[in-house]
């Protein structure tokens, strides 16, 4: 039995009505805060010119919302113990949606970082709860709804980045921030209506979240788990050391800076659809074979999109966009079989602690120095490798999976 059935079974059964308002209550939570977290790229030159701030000093605004969505994520798991995830992601959502507020009123750097800082360590609540929630609610089939949660943030970048920048042109930042808030407040509202609350007590969370198998807290579910966390940080390090040379790339082939801009569409377009599809796939298919599928898909399209001339190359990038970001969908979905002990808040919030803060780090570090030493095309490259490098810790990783047992 899976840790997912294990969880399913701990507690009382969810409907089928209420598992869809859960997906759909955490869904448009998603949406919301992945919006947030991209909205900052449009504001960074309104800022430059606001403040007259250097490159470094952008980067350290940026970082202070993603570090503090990253670092926060265990403590807010912690919190959802005590009160409910239900509860902490609606608080969440309000801090969200207060820092941008603050952001906003603020009459320097010193306000406009600590609003940045609260509207991080609000967004850190919703990743791994929201899908802990989803788990849960959906017991041994949750992984095609991790797949559409997973989709949902990518429609959000697509639409709050967009909405601010038409605000910006008809009022201030700062009063289109006020405006960004108060939509925050609506859908942190939306999800106190819309998700249904849990039917346990403290102690019955409690309960759910301990060993309810017998490979629910043993050393074999333990190292698959880090085996699941060192693949997820090896695909969320390939994505943005390609994406961060693929301008570069086009522009050898004599792109104009539209068509890169249309490019980069073209890839985060599939990356939807792939964040959509993949999941479900996984289901169907299996972990494994889907995620050798993907990275190596993804290794060959990256060297493909070197190689091509610009119009071969264009025409890829959608079907590399599936793969480059699909896999994620995949790998969301096994966590709550691999949750050592069960606890599959935890579990979720260390999985995306390490996935998304160790390849924040790594990837600009790494890759960053590789690209200033050898060139775009050998940084793409290796971003190709680290797709591949997850094909030998996917096979280490099989036979921990219980539904991959199964399907033998």
């Amino acid at each position: 039995m899976s840790v997912a059935s294990d969880l399913t079974a701990s507690s009382e059964p969810v409907s089928l009505p209420d598992a869809r308002r859960t997906l759909v209550a955490t869904g448009v939570n998603h949406a919301l805060h992945d919006g947030y977290t991209d909205l900052i790229y449009v504001l960074l030159p309104v800022w430059q010119a606001e403040f007259g701030l250097d490159y470094v000093a952008l980067a350290f605004l940026r970082s202070l919302y993603n570090g503090a969505l990253a670092a926060l994520q265990m403590p807010a798991s912690r919190l959802a113990q005590a009160w409910g995830a239900r509860t902490v992601l609606v608080l969440g959502t309000v801090l969200s949606a207060a820092g941008y507020a603050i952001a906003g009123a603020s009459g320097g750097l010193v306000g406009l970082g600590i609003g940045l800082l609260l509207g991080g360590a609000g967004s850190s609540t919703q990743h791994p709860l929201a899908s802990a929630v989803i788990a849960r609610a959906y017991g041994p089939g949750a992984r095609g709804p991790l797949g559409t949660y997973n989709f949902t943030g990518d429609l959000g970048k697509a639409a709050v980045p967009p909405v601010v920048g038409l605000l910006l042109t008809l009022t201030g930042w700062r009063h289109a921030l006020w405006v960004i808030a108060g939509a925050g407040l609506v859908v942190a509202l939306a999800v106190g209506r819309l998700l249904p609350r849990e039917p346990q007590s403290r102690g019955g969370r409690a309960a759910a979240e301990r060993p309810a198998g017998p490979s629910a807290g043993g050393a074999g579910s333990r190292l698959g788990f880090r085996l699941l966390v060192a693949i997820g940080m090896l695909d969320n390090a390939a994505r943005p050391a390609f994406l961060l040379y693929l301008p570069f790339l086009l522009q050898e082939k004599g792109a104009a800076l539209t068509t890169v801009g249309l490019a980069l569409s073209l890839v985060f377009v599939g990356g939807a659809l792939g964040k959509a599809v993949c999941g479900r796939l996984g289901a169907h298919l299996g972990v494994t074979r889907t995620v050798i599928l993907t990275e190596t898909g993804t290794a060959l399209a990256i060297l493909a999109v070197i190689v091509l001339p610009l119009a071969p190359g264009l025409i890829l990038l959608p079907l590399l966009g599936v793969m480059l970001n699909g896999t994620s969908s995949v790998l969301y979905g096994t966590v709550p079989e691999l949750a050592p002990g069960g606890r599959v808040e935890r579990a979720f919030a260390v999985f995306y602690t390490w996935t998304l803060g160790g390849s924040a780090l790594a990837a600009p570090l790494l890759y960053g120095r590789l690209g200033d030493a050898a060139g775009p095309h050998w940084a793409a490259v290796a971003a190709a490798g680290t797709a591949l490098a997850v094909v030998p810790l996917m096979l280490a990783l099989a036979p921990r999976l219980g539904t991959e047992r199964q399907r033998a």
